[in-house]
């Protein structure tokens, strides 16, 4: 069998860029052709319903065909919907168009993930899923710098050379389907063969089958509370998320910080995710050496408490593109470290015979997380501004720290035996 670094970082880089292009690339792309925060925010967070009712059709997925198979399909569509969206934007009714072709890339996207989630379940051994958890996690931040880094920055760049940031998000949409596609051919000889990819044994009729397994999820021991934590570790983030770049675009009279979206790039994309990286790598080696429940509570804080450098900069309006990148840094970093204890209690949940399937669930109730508290940050921070927004974000921490301290994880979970 193939060693994972042949596949895992491929595989997560592809998982990771349709999640970017919806969380970041088109509040960026919308940002730059003129919508509002309202508006960006509202829309681009509908976006993400894809991946919270995908497990929906997970199921699918467990038992029908290989999750090798279905990885390398959903990776050509991923790529087609992505050329699509470079089609619609010339057109005078660009922003619905577009909106329509991102909505289907999320749903094979957030198919490709139950897959992709489910494939790295079922080819490494519990210890080697905490090992590789940091790389998997820095891999996919990877594709957040390419995404919020390199591309915002080719976007910003190409703007300024045409003066038309039309134009420019269309090479970029265009350059990305291509990556998918030659990737997805790298997959088809890349992607290990284990033998435990295979469709789940059906004993029952289909949807009987369908419907056991959700039940079975929902029988967990203590699911109010894995599920309260699954909603609510991201609570802050969520809100946070939608409105950091167009802070940092914003000008400065609008209580922003006035960056060009090449210098974006830079600050938010490349440094700033670099460190989130980092963090990833050394949350994911930290929990393989003392295991996720002793790692729990100091990532956690990692990654809640940095959120104040937002409400400094939103006071202070630092116009040294070193002061901002700088604290992106420290944020990200400390993001960085917390997120690979969430990925680790997703995959406690998700033990069991039907891995993939609950794991999907534990990503959807992720993704819901995400999305209702977006859809509302860009209406609040119109209505409060960026310094009292910023402020009630660390307030939003609070209910991040309640459920986790609710959550139970065994002596010894994700430790490298």
């Amino acid at each position: 069998m193939r060693s994972p670094w042949a596949w895992i970082p491929s595989l997560y880089l592809l998982q990771a860029l349709p999640y970017v292009t919806v969380m970041t690339l088109s509040v960026v792309m919308y940002k730059n052709l003129g919508l509002g925060n309202t508006e960006i925010a509202l829309y681009t967070s509908w976006l993400y319903l894809p991946w919270v009712i995908k497990p929906l059709w997970s199921p699918l997925v467990e038992l029908l065909g290989t999750k090798r198979h279905w990885i390398v399909a959903l990776q050509f569509a991923v790529g087609a919907a992505l050329a699509g969206v470079a089609l619609t934007l010339p057109l005078e009714s660009f922003f619905q168009m577009s909106l329509a072709v991102l909505w289907l890339m999320a749903f094979a996207s957030a198919s490709h993930d139950i897959a992709a989630d489910g494939f790295y379940l079922l080819a490494l051994e519990t210890h080697e899923q905490a090992a590789f958890v940091g790389v998997r996690s820095a891999f996919y931040r990877l594709a957040n710098i390419a995404g919020q880094g390199g591309l915002v920055y080719l976007a910003g760049f190409l703007t300024e050379r045409w003066g038309s940031a039309r134009s420019a998000w269309q090479v970029v949409m265009a350059l990305l389907a291509g990556l998918f596609v030659l990737v997805a051919l790298y997959h088809l000889w890349a992607l290990p063969k284990p033998a435990a990819d295979r469709p789940a044994p059906r004993q029952q009729d289909f949807w009987r089958e369908s419907l056991q397994v959700f039940a079975e999820f929902f029988k967990k021991p203590a699911i109010l509370v894995i599920v309260a934590f699954l909603l609510l570790y991201r609570f802050p983030e969520a809100q946070l998320l939608k409105l950091a770049t167009p802070f940092l675009l914003d000008p400065v009279a609008q209580g922003g910080l006035g960056l060009s979206t090449q210098q974006v790039g830079i600050a938010y994309g490349t440094v700033g995710l670099s460190a989130l990286t980092l963090g990833g790598l050394l949350g994911g080696w930290v929990i393989s050496r003392v295991g996720l429940k002793a790692a729990l509570w100091p990532l956690i804080l990692a990654m809640h408490v940095p959120n104040v450098v937002f409400l400094l900069m939103a006071w202070a309006q630092p116009q040294s593109l070193w002061w901002v990148s700088g604290a992106l840094a420290v944020e990200q970093f400390g993001y960085g470290l917390g997120f690979t204890a969430y990925l680790m209690v997703m995959i406690l949940v998700a033990e069991g015979p039907h891995k993939t399937a609950h794991y999907a669930l534990c990503t959807g109730f992720m993704a819901l997380g995400m999305m209702l508290p977006g859809m509302w940050s860009g209406w609040l921070q119109d209505q409060i501004g960026y310094m009292w927004f910023f402020a009630w974000v660390l307030l939003a921490t609070l209910p991040s720290f309640a459920v986790t301290a609710l959550i139970h994880v065994p002596p010894g979970f994700g430790k490298k035996a």
